[in-house]
């Protein structure tokens, strides 16, 4: 089974400060790094070190072969990553002293992604794979559309955050993945509780809570709680949760027991600075003590 990821692929730089810049500061930064990022590529990263099969949909531009040999050495299928002309996406990520970020990304080379590049690509998924995506690309609805034609269980996670690229999406979807203020603000543009979305499951993180998962057919919202950590650096926590239920559900966990193991990869992820080259290990999970 694969998880067929259609993804953006950043270049984060990240610098360390002593809190979040207020409108109009100058702050100077105390630390200074880059590594592999993105929604996407931090997903595919998180379901493949999971143990579970990726193959990333994506575009670099003409500066980010090394973010494809990253990717594919950590056990990423990249044969379908698009060469485009011009830049490589990138996120400015400025991370305080008590782990919390605030990011700016500039998408580049993920909005150029060649549409029937990617209906190639999905030729050859087969029914009972899995498809993601998120809101840093483009194609999203007509690539759900299609995998959802062939047989594919759809999973969207709904990050930045944009009320009509749900609406796209939503009739294509059977598993929904937000956070709290996300949920919020779907609730307040579709005038409806995400208890009704239609959408099989729902998850919505929570942070240091953990997350709620509603199924849909009853209406039933089940937590799981997330381990206590001391919080180093939270970008990519919710991308790591995200890839490892993935692969959990693809390796025919049950949803329970996928997001209990997502939030423990997600609780080790916070205690590590950087993102995708942070996300822990499936050994890693499995022997943390909390």
């Amino acid at each position: 089974m694969t998880i067929w990821n259609l993804g953006s692929i950043n270049a984060d730089h990240v610098y360390a400060v002593p809190h979040i810049p207020t409108p109009g500061e100058t702050l100077a930064a105390t630390g200074l790094s880059r590594g592999l990022g993105g929604k996407g590529a931090n997903m595919s990263v998180a379901a493949a070190r999971a143990g579970a099969r990726v193959a990333h949909l994506g575009a670099v531009g003409e500066d980010g072969g090394w973010m494809v040999e990253r990717l594919e050495a950590y056990g990423v299928d990249c044969a379908h990553v698009q060469r485009r002309g011009g830049p490589s996406g990138h996120a400015i990520i400025t991370v305080d002293a008590k782990g919390e970020n605030a990011i700016t990304l500039w998408p580049g080379a993920n909005r150029d992604i060649e549409p029937e590049a990617v209906k190639q690509a999905l030729q050859g998924a087969a029914p009972g794979d899995l498809f993601v995506t998120q809101n840093e690309t483009a194609l999203q609805p007509e690539a759900a559309a299609q995998a959802r034609a062939k047989g594919l269980t759809v999973a969207y996670a709904a990050a930045p955050f944009d009320a009509e690229a749900v609406r796209a999406v939503r009739p294509h979807l059977d598993l929904l993945v937000l956070n709290e203020i996300e949920a919020r603000q779907l609730e307040q543009a579709l005038n409806s509780s995400i208890e009704s979305l239609g959408i099989a499951h729902v998850v919505v993180t929570l942070g240091a809570r953990g997350c709620d998962w509603i199924e849909a057919g009853s209406g039933t919202r089940h937590h799981v709680d997330a381990p206590r950590v001391e919080a180093v650096d939270t970008t990519g926590a919710g991308d790591t949760f995200t890839g490892y239920l993935l692969a959990g559900l693809s390796q025919g966990l049950a949803m329970e027991a996928a997001l209990n193991r997502a939030t423990r990869a997600a609780a080790l992820k916070v205690g590590r600075p950087g993102a995708a080259d942070a996300i822990p290990t499936a050994e890693e999970v499995e022997r943390a003590v909390f």
